[in-house]
């Protein structure tokens, strides 16, 4: 007789199939939405398209290190010194 872990675990095992059988039920153009509103979140929820830094690629060195600037704008701002 299983225990409550393994019954536990049954259901949750249980509970990943149904969402990949409704995953893959759905037509192709309906999973390609569905993954827009994840990336969609995603970005919105503070995620980066950027590639991690790696320390073992032949182009470290040329590539930029650091934290991004908020916003993922440049971090440059035009100073005016026309005095208007």
């Amino acid at each position: 007789m299983p225990n409550q872990h393994q019954l536990t675990r049954l259901h949750e095992a249980q509970l990943s199939a149904d969402s990949w059988l409704e995953w893959y039920r759905l037509t192709p153009i309906e999973r390609m939405r569905e993954s827009m509103k994840l990336w969609r979140f995603y970005l919105e929820a503070g995620g980066s398209l950027d590639p991690e830094p790696d320390s073992q690629s032949p182009f470290d060195h040329v590539m930029p290190h650091g934290t991004p600037p908020a916003y993922r704008r440049s971090g440059l701002r035009v100073v005016r010194r026309s005095g208007i």
